[in-house]
């Protein structure tokens, strides 16, 4: 006679360690991508308010001290955008690698490059404008992915984050350009990042020239990022469109 199993062993009772690791990896790595844009979201919003706040309380005054008041968190938060990149070339996340690395280069670039560097920018009113602008796209930006990695869909929100970069694109884009050639005078002067190449070709690099030509990728990050919102745009509407008919 064959042994009675045991209730442990009753098959179907706990599920096969094949099934179980896979389920494992994928909880821990929405818990992963959910921890990552709710520290983003709290970063951001604690940036939006403090502009906020700053301007109701010391009106135009606070424009010329963003940088010094907010420039540590804006600059935490990019440099945490760069694990974004990681996330997409290791499967952690699913989403166009080119639009997200042209996203988040030129942001490092104008906030690392362009102000830090030159202490006369960081006073600029330009710095005000461009940390109103990166704020108000992430504040929204953030949480709608953070619910989306857990399944969640509010309605209102998604439709503002799909459509909220319809002004907010282009304007990231000029005023960011706008910050470039204000620079140009600073880098022209004090001679930063300009060098000669070694050896026989000894080429000599402008920095300037330089920072002109990156205006034309700003531009290109631009088209690319509007495709991928657009695309994000149509999904959403026809997500939306059905869901309606459902009910």
């Amino acid at each position: 006679m064959e042994p009675e199993l045991r209730a442990e062993e009753v098959p179907g009772d706990h599920p096969p360690a094949k099934e179980a690791a896979p389920r494992a990896r994928y909880k821990l790595k929405t818990l992963y991508l959910f921890t990552y844009n709710l520290i983003q979201f709290c970063g951001y919003s604690w940036i939006s308010t403090n502009i906020t706040a700053r301007f109701l309380t010391f009106g135009e005054d606070s424009l010329v001290d963003t940088y010094h008041s907010i420039g540590a968190v804006m600059g935490c938060c990019q440099l945490l955008s760069v694990l974004e990149l990681i996330h997409i070339l290791s499967g952690v996340e699913q989403s166009p690698f080119l639009p997200r690395f042209l996203q988040v280069t030129e942001r490092n670039i104008i906030l690392f490059v362009v102000i830090t560097s030159q202490e006369e920018m960081q006073s600029k009113n330009v710095v005000w404008a461009l940390f109103s602008l990166w704020s108000t796209l992430d504040v929204i930006k953030y949480p709608y992915r953070m619910l989306s990695v857990i399944g969640t869909d509010l309605q209102i929100l998604s439709w503002i984050h799909h459509c909220l970069w319809i002004p907010l694109s282009p304007s990231i884009m000029v005023t960011e350009v706008i910050a470039t050639y204000q620079s140009l005078p600073y880098f022209e002067i004090l001679g930063t990042y300009s060098f000669q190449l070694p050896g026989p070709i000894a080429v000599p690099i402008h920095f300037p020239y330089v920072l002109q030509l990156y205006c034309l990728i700003l531009a290109l990050g631009l088209y690319s990022s509007c495709c991928q919102f657009y695309e994000e745009l149509e999904q959403n509407t026809r997500r939306c469109t059905m869901k309606s008919k459902q009910n």
